[in-house]
C-alpha cells in the first residue's frame, strides 16, 4: 500500500490511519459487516474477536482521527453524544466537572439529567476569563470541558490557557472540537487531554449519518477509555464508519468553501439595517478575534446573529427557501436555527438567556451553496420579517 509520505493534514485526511486493503489492494477500507470472527483455537485469534470491542473498519476510522487530531488513540461512537457520555465515565461519584457558559443543549442535559443521579456535579462558568476560571477550580473539581467556539454564540476559549490552568491543578481537560474539525483547530497541540467530536457534523459532511469520535494522546486515559467504550457499547457500527471515513476525505475542500462563504455572510450580516448583532470568530470585532486566529485556521463557518426587535424572527424562519429549518449542523446545505427552541431548548430559559441565548437569536450553518444564492434568501426572509 502507499507509504505516508505526506506532511500536509489535506494528505492525511485522504492517506492518514489505516490506508486501504493490503489483501487486495483496494484503495478504500473494506466494510467489514460482521459480529464477530473464527478463532483458531482457544486463546488464539487473527487481533478481532467481537465486533463491540473492534472491528477493522472502525479501527481504519479510530486510527484516522487519532492521527488528524494528534493524539495517540482513536476511539469511535454510535453519537457525538455516545463519545461525550463516554469521556464522561471516566469520573467518579463526588467529582464536579465546569462547562463553558454556552455549550450545546445536549452536553448540559446529560450533565443535569444523568450524571448528577451519579453524584457528578458541574458549574457552569464563563471560560473566557482565564483568571476567573482559574480561581473556579476548587477541590472537588476534576475536569473542565469547552467548547471553543462555543455553541451556539461562538464564544472563543484560549485553549493554551485552559491547558495550562488543568495541569496546574491536575484535572482533565476536554475540548468539543465539533465546530472546527482537526482540518480548522488541534485542541491536543495546545495541551488538551481529551477532543470530542460529533462527527455527525462537518467530519461526516453530508447529513446522512451520526456518529462520535474521542481522541486523546495519553496511554492511561487511552486504556481507560477503551474499557468505557468496550463495556458500555455505544460503537459505531462497520458501515457508518466506512461512510464517515470517506466524508473526511473531502474535509478540506469542503470547509474552504464552507469558510469562504461564512465569512462573506458574516459580513453582508454585519452592515445589514436589520441586524442587531452578528457573532462570528472570523470578524475582526468579535470576542476572541485574535485569540482564536491564534488557535484556529479561520473562524469556521458557523454565524450567529440576531435581527432587530421590529423584526419577527418567526416569519424569517418560516419565509426561508433555500436554507432548510433544520436542527444539526455541518452538511453541505444549509441550515438555520433556532437555538431557544431547538438545539438549547433542554437549558432553562433563565440560563439561556443570562448567558446570552435569546429567543431572538438565529444560528446559521453555512453550506457549499453558491454564496449569492444564500445571500439573496436571507435577504428575502429577513424583509418578510420586517413587514
Amino acid at each position: 500500500m502507499a507509504g505516508k509520505n505526506y506532511k500536509s493534514i489535506e494528505s492525511s485526511l485522504i492517506h492518514g490511519g489505516i490506508y486501504g486493503d493490503k489483501f487486495t489492494g483496494a484503495v478504500n477500507v473494506p466494510i467489514y459487516q460482521t459480529s464477530t470472527y473464527e478463532q483458531q483455537g482457544l486463546g488464539q485469534n487473527k487481533g478481532w474477536e467481537y465486533s463491540r470491542t473492534g472491528n477493522p473498519t472502525r479501527a481504519a476510522l479510530e486510527a484516522l482521527i487519532a492521527e488528524l487530531e494528534g493524539g495517540s488513540h482513536g476511539f469511535a461512537f454510535a453519537s457525538g453524544m455516545a463519545a461525550l457520555t463516554a469521556v464522561l465515565s471516566l469520573f467518579k461519584s463526588g467529582d464536579k466537572i465546569v462547562i463553558s457558559s454556552n455549550v450545546y443543549g445536549g452536553t448540559f442535559r446529560v450533565l443535569d439529567k444523568i450524571f448528577k443521579n451519579f453524584n457528578i456535579s458541574y458549574s457552569i462558568e464563563d471560560t473566557t476569563d482565564l483568571e476567573e476560571l482559574d480561581k473556579k477550580i476548587t477541590g472537588e473539581v476534576k475536569g473542565i470541558l469547552v467548547e471553543t467556539p462555543a455553541n451556539p454564540l461562538l464564544t472563543i476559549t484560549d485553549l493554551a490557557g485552559v491547558a495550562k490552568i488543568a495541569k496546574k491543578h491536575g484535572i482533565l481537560s476536554i475540548v468539543d472540537n465539533t465546530f472546527m474539525t482537526p482540518y480548522l483547530q488541534r485542541p491536543i497541540e495546545q495541551g488538551i487531554d481529551i477532543v470530542v467530536h460529533s462527527a455527525t457534523k462537518y467530519l461526516g459532511g453530508h447529513s446522512d449519518l451520526v456518529a462520535g469520535l474521542a481522541v486523546v494522546h495519553d496511554k492511561d486515559l487511552a486504556d481507560r477509555l477503551a474499557f468505557i467504550q468496550n463495556a458500555t457499547g455505544g460503537v459505531l457500527g462497520p458501515f457508518d464508519s466506512f461512510l464517515l471515513i470517506r466524508g473526511i476525505k473531502s474535509l478540506s475542500v469542503r470547509l474552504d468553501r464552507h469558510t469562504d462563504n461564512a465569512l462573506k455572510i458574516a459580513k453582508w450580516l454585519s452592515t445589514h439595517e436589520a441586524v442587531k448583532k452578528v457573532y462570528y470568530p472570523g470578524l475582526e470585532n468579535a470576542q476572541g478575534y485574535e485569540i482564536n486566529k491564534k488557535q484556529a485556521k479561520n473562524g469556521g463557518a458557523m454565524i450567529s446573529f440576531e435581527l432587530k426587535e421590529r423584526y419577527n424572527h418567526k416569519t424569517f424562519f418560516a419565509s426561508l427557501g433555500l436554507i432548510s429549518l433544520a436542527e444539526s449542523l455541518g452538511g453541505v446545505e444549509s441550515l438555520a436555527c433556532h437555538p431557544a427552541s431547538m438545539t438549547h431548548a433542554s437549558i432553562p430559559r433563565e440560563i439561556r438567556e443570562k448567558v446570552g441565548i435569546t429567543d431572538g437569536l438565529i444560528r446559521l450553518s453555512i453550506g457549499i451553496e453558491g454564496v449569492d444564492d444564500l445571500i439573496a434568501d436571507l435577504e428575502q426572509a429577513i424583509e418578510k420579517a420586517g413587514k
